[in-house]
């Protein structure tokens, strides 16, 4: 996708990826050897940020008309450059210029998420000033972890300024990432170029040490900038924080999650065939127009990820800030993305939540007024609800996109469990914490921003019990075992007339799924602690328990219909000449039923079953010599009257013993 062409239309059109290259910077497509970095300026305004990038990469990160006409930055800019490294491969750094204006922090915010190492810009004529302290504090909250101070327009003080500067910004960054001890502190001149080579060492030597994103992950590509260009429709940029993009693959648009496909990519103003982690990418998406997408939107792999509408986090609030109650409502900011957010803060039963103090952190939910896709160990920042003003940060540990009710003992005690445990502890964690409900396969990739294929590894090396795609922990095995079986020994004992419960009636006592239930029996009966008869289940050993006068009435009953032949009696009379109560008679006739000694054929019709057996032979007899039968004949084979006849016929042609034809049935 040659997006590169548009030059020739509007300036602004898309600068981070489609403006003309520096000659060292012209290689087509990417090389795959090739490192790509994110770094981020940072600083207050009128700091020279944008003139430092200018001075780096010959590009003016300003594209907008009222920016170059106000002299300062009000969105994201991009720009790029190529540096070789001591090894003899190439480092490529996209730059993300950000505003340094107070009324800005939130475009700030939107391009500083992603980036891998940041430029901390301090004017030597004016110093550390309060964007200065914000952006700062951002960083950290954000857990950027590489970074380099650079003192810029240094031409402007003389030298003892600039030491006295130094000294003061070393204390400034003290215990921080950028510790003089750990990260470079620069000198330069953007107009004289003084410094400049001395700084692009030191972002080679930062970019190199810079782990590199995982470009195996689920691909996430935040947007921050949708355009239309023409001759190409739909163009979206971002940084690609983690995977892989590719022409023609289809992707998902979060929070809306809509399919789209991606027509085209370029990778910092170059058509690429591929987009890896870490690299500043413009997609051509096909089949959207620009009022279907935004920023703060989100391009991923489809079907893996759901939008949520509440996280568990754990949130640090800065020293500077007030203390932050219960309830209160924040500007939450991840990535591209913001939202308004409600605070939920943990507390122990019957006690009040109690504030975060300034400098404490502690874990809380927040409540989004939207939809957001957010994943486990994304970071965020939170501002002050009014006056807008930077108050704190922090990770995302669960963003669920259903709501499961659980005391807060329960909720803190899961967030300690996965806050630094390994994949594996944090697979369990999640498996334990659902029970015997078990956590459906499925649902693993979103929660843990984790392929299928690695989830089937981390299951066997967790030791979880996959259940039809239902994890089960141990633990939560042996509670649903103990509470089948416990369920099974009460039916037993108030039902000592039936021979088992049925299995749905079993699922619905102890309340598992089925994918579960079917897993737990399978190793009961493994066990030997369980029997089964089609659908009926019951303790080893078990089954029907008598009494002595149930065994009597049992045998009554039993020789009542057997010497009846096809004559029976009424079964309401054999029932009232028993000793036992009508419950327990009843139940002694449904086992006799379920034993097929006894079938009924109507209302109060019951056979025996020799009688019924002796019934087939005979008409299998007759069908030698005459294939139908009408009633008459029927009752003159039988000996019995219509009132017999008749149900007994209905329940033939049931059985497909006979097949009615007319007045009369043929015999099969």
């Amino acid at each position: 996708m040659a997006l590169a062409a548009a030059r020739s239309g509007p300036s602004s059109a898309m600068q981070d990826c489609a403006r003309v290259r520096p000659p060292h910077a012209r290689r087509g497509r990417i090389l795959a050897h090739m490192k790509s970095v994110i770094v981020g300026t940072a600083g207050h305004i009128d700091h020279g940020k944008t003139s430092l990038v200018k001075a780096l990469t010959g590009i003016d990160a300003d594209r907008l008309a009222e920016e170059k006409r106000r002299g300062i930055t009000i969105d994201l800019g991009f720009a790029h450059l190529e540096l070789s490294t001591p090894d003899g491969g190439q480092l490529r750094i996209g730059f993300v210029d950000v505003p340094g204006h107070e009324r800005f922090v939130r475009n700030m915010l939107a391009g500083i998420g992603g980036i891998d190492l940041v430029l901390l810009v301090i004017a030597a004529d004016e110093g550390i000033k309060p964007q200065t302290r914000e952006h700062f504090d951002i960083c950290r909250l954000l857990s950027i972890r590489r970074g380099i101070t650079v003192l810029t327009k240094a031409d402007a003080v003389d030298a003892d300024t600039l030491e006295v500067l130094r000294l003061e910004v070393e204390d400034f960054v003290r215990g921080s990432f950028l510790d003089a001890s750990k990260a470079p502190i620069i000198a330069v001149s953007s107009l004289s170029g003084s410094g400049l080579d001395e700084l692009k060492a030191a972002l080679v030597n930062v970019g190199c040490e810079v782990a590199a994103r995982s470009s195996n992950a689920l691909a996430r590509l935040p947007i921050d900038r949708v355009f239309t260009m023409k001759g190409f429709g739909t163009v979206v940029t971002g940084t690609l924080v983690a995977g892989t993009i590719r022409k023609e693959q289809e992707m998902e648009l979060f929070p809306s999650q809509r399919r789209v496909r991606v027509r085209g990519l370029q990778v910092h103003g170059a058509p690429a065939d591929a987009a890896t982690a870490g690299q500043r990418t413009a997609v051509n998406i096909a089949g959207l127009a620009t009022d279907d997408l935004a920023r703060g939107m989100t391009l991923a792999e489809p079907e893996h990820f759901r939008t949520t509408a509440r996280a568990d986090v754990l949130l640090s609030l800065l020293n500077s800030a007030k203390p932050l109650k219960d309830g209160a409502r924040v500007h939450f900011h991840s990535y591209t993305s913001e939202s308004i957010a409600q605070v939920r803060l943990y507390r122990s039963k019957g006690d009040e939540a109690k504030p975060i103090k300034p400098g404490d952190d502690s874990f809380a939910q927040l409540k989004f007024s939207q939809p957001l896709l957010l994943l486990p160990d994304d970071r965020f920042i939170v501002r002050q609800f009014s006056p807008v003003v930077t108050i704190g940060g922090g990770r995302v540990l669960d963003a669920p996109y259903l709501v499961r009710r659980q005391s807060a003992e329960h909720t803190v005690s899961f967030l300690k469990a996965i806050c630094e445990g390994t994949p594996q502890q944090v697979l369990v964690a999640r498996v334990f914490r659902r029970g015997s409900a078990g956590m459906r396969l499925g649902d693993v990739p979103a929660e843990m921003n984790m392929r299928r294929e690695e989830v089937a590894k981390l299951v066997t090396k967790a030791g979880l019990s996959n259940f039809d795609s239902v994890l089960l922990s141990p633990e939560a095995i042996v509670r649903a075992k103990t509470d089948v079986l416990q369920a099974l020994k009460k039916f037993h004992d108030a039902n000592p007339l039936v021979s088992g419960m049925s299995r749905e009636e079993l699922r619905s006592r102890v309340k598992l799924g089925p994918e579960v239930l079917s897993g737990v029996l399978e190793k009961l009966l493994n066990e030997k602690k369980l029997d089964t008869s089609g659908e009926t289940i019951r303790l080893a050993g078990g089954g029907v328990v008598m009494k002595d006068d149930e065994a009597e009435s049992k045998k009554i009953i039993e020789v009542a219909f057997a010497s009846a032949g096809l004559k029976v009696p009424s079964l309401k009379e054999v029932l009232a000449s028993l000793k036992v109560d009508k419950v327990r008679s009843q139940k002694i006739v449904t086992l006799l039923l379920r034993d097929k000694l006894l079938t009924k054929i109507s209302d109060d019709l019951v056979f025996h079953h020799s009688a019924l057996r002796d019934l087939r032979a005979k008409l299998a007899v007759l069908k030698l010599t005459s294939p139908k039968i009408d009633v008459a004949k029927f009752k003159t084979l039988t000996g019995v009257s219509r009132k017999y006849a008749i149900p007994l016929l209905e329940y033939l042609d049931r059985e497909r013993v006979t097949r009615r034809v007319g007045d009369e049935r043929v015999i099969l």
